[in-house]
């Protein structure tokens, strides 16, 4: 806090990305006619401030100073955007006029959009500065309706408020105590969510295999079926099958959420996120403002891409670089930022334009040419990036009438196998088997004589590439951890090319 007659410093954290970069709300009463200047780099919505922060206070019991107001927002050259800025000005003001002691202001960060009553807003973008306010040991004063992220970060140093009058009562008995608490206890509670379950699903026996073999090991997806075939439907079960997040995880993707301007969502559920075909690079990847995209809001969960080749080819291309590093970088003139992007990818498409290739009943009526067009559509880089293709067939109608067997496994017996075979990967290689890299390739996924002559052979005839042979012999692993073997054995190589037997476009 400044020593200099009416000059306030109050704390506060600018939005970027998953960053939150300390900002200093410097206030200045000086003489002049009255006037109300705002620096800094702020955006239109951070100008606007000045209105609401007037009323703000006449409303609460304040007077506004007569006087010349100078606010800046230090570091001068970092942009700033938002209202959560409101809540720290009206504090600087009246910290400037000493209706505040400076020392109430040391070691408190504040946030808040301010109504023209007097009260505090929910803030957009907020969680990413709850977390680095919490790391620096500073108290944060946020509003009320905030009470979710705040419940995430959880602890002592962390006060609800409702009103500008309730924060001001406080700082001037120097005691923040009358705000409201946050326990650390109620910190991402887990919650009760009912997920979709694959007994749910008719048939389609190897499809709900390879469904969890990629929840066993992080494995992408692509499943290729006719219309009504059942491809939507077990994607949507998948993360039924997954684990819950941990504590850190459940942050990790809130805070992402929350960069995106959305509102987190409660309990620890994995995200499942699927854009329309529609989707432009910029939502898939991030978009203006640094926002994380798609593939970061997928972050620990699922994205499913259903009707994949009707995506835009730039957007689809923009998929290869984050399904190898688990990252997206988004650049936006002088400014980058880097999210992450481990998400377990999962896409459909029809065999044809028309979608009945193959179809008993003679129904498709596509040319060759048009079949092979369609198909090119995906890139031979994109599908070799794709651990499975799965056929599926439309489900013949005794299947569709006949009652539901109690008998058909559920969603939760199939968790429990992934659970274990998860297990099994972190403790012998500290991660997944579906994120190994070349050289942990070769040390857990050793292939005995007869398998290495099955994969000789196999690269061979369909033309496997180095990348793809590497991803069957990660499949394989999974195949095996599912089967509890220590080793890679013969069936496991062999049910691990089956699941990539789908002709693939070439470029």
């Amino acid at each position: 806090m400044d020593s200099h007659k009416d000059v306030s410093t109050v704390l506060s954290r600018a939005p970027e990305g998953l960053e939150a970069p300390l900002v200093r709300v410097e206030v200045h009463l000086g003489p002049g006619l009255p006037q109300f200047a705002l620096v800094g780099l702020p955006e239109a919505v951070v100008r606007e401030s000045k209105e609401r922060v007037r009323s703000a206070l006449q409303t609460s019991g304040f007077d506004f100073p007569l006087a010349r107001i100078t606010v800046n927002l230090s570091p001068a050259d970092l942009p700033k955007e938002g209202g959560r800025f409101d809540l720290p000005i009206a504090i600087g003001i009246l910290a400037a006029r000493r209706l505040i002691p400076s020392r109430a202001l040391r070691k408190r960060e504040f946030y808040g959009e301010l109504s023209l009553g007097g009260e505090l807003r929910e803030t957009a973008k907020l969680l990413p500065a709850l977390i680095h306010g919490a790391r620096s040991g500073n108290e944060l004063i946020v509003p009320e309706a905030n009470a979710l992220e705040a419940s995430l970060v959880g602890g002592g140093r962390l006060k609800l408020a409702q009103r500008l009058s309730q924060v001001v009562m406080a700082l001037k008995h120097e005691n923040a105590e009358g705000l409201a608490d946050v326990s650390a206890a109620t910190a991402a509670t887990p919650a009760l969510v009912s997920l979709p379950d694959v007994a749910d699903v008719r048939g389609q026996f190897a499809a709900k295999r390879a469904l969890e073999i990629a929840a066993a090991g992080e494995h992408g997806l692509l499943f290729v079926g006719p219309p009504g075939a059942g491809k939507t439907l077990l994607a949507q079960r998948l993360p039924g099958l997954l684990p819950p997040l941990s504590r850190e995880e459940a942050l990790e993707v809130a805070s992402l959420e929350s960069a995106a301007g959305r509102r987190p969502a409660s309990g620890l559920r994995r995200p499942f996120r699927s854009p329309q075909h529609t989707a432009s690079v910029a939502a898939l990847i991030g978009g203006s403002g640094l926002r994380p995209g798609e593939l970061s809001l997928a972050h620990r969960g699922v994205l499913f891409l259903d009707e994949l080749p009707e995506f835009p080819r730039n957007a689809l291309e923009a998929l290869r670089e984050p399904l190898e590093s688990g990252a997206v970088v988004v650049s936006r003139l002088k400014r980058t930022r880097r999210f992450p992007a481990q998400f377990l990818l999962v896409a459909a498409m029809n065999p044809c334009p028309c979608g009945y290739a193959g179809d008993v009943r003679g129904r498709c009526h596509c040319t060759a040419e048009q079949v092979e067009r369609y198909r090119h559509r995906i890139s031979g880089p994109l599908v070799d990036r794709i651990d499975m293709h799965v056929e599926l067939q439309a489900l013949p109608p005794e299947h569709l009438v006949e009652e539901a067997d109690p008998a058909v496994e559920n969603s939760a017996n199939i968790a429990a196998r992934v659970a274990v075979a998860r297990g099994l990967q972190l403790s012998r290689q500290g991660k997944l088997n579906g994120r190994l890299n070349a050289r942990e390739v070769a040390q857990y996924c050793a292939l005995g004589r007869d398998s290495r002559t099955l994969m000789t052979t196999a690269i061979a005839r369909m033309g496997l590439s180095a990348r793809a042979y590497h991803r069957v012999l990660k499949l394989a692993r999974t195949c095996a951890d599912l089967g509890g073997s220590s080793s890679v054995r013969f069936a496991d190589v062999a049910e691990a090319i089956k699941l990539r037997a789908l002709e693939r476009p070439t470029c």
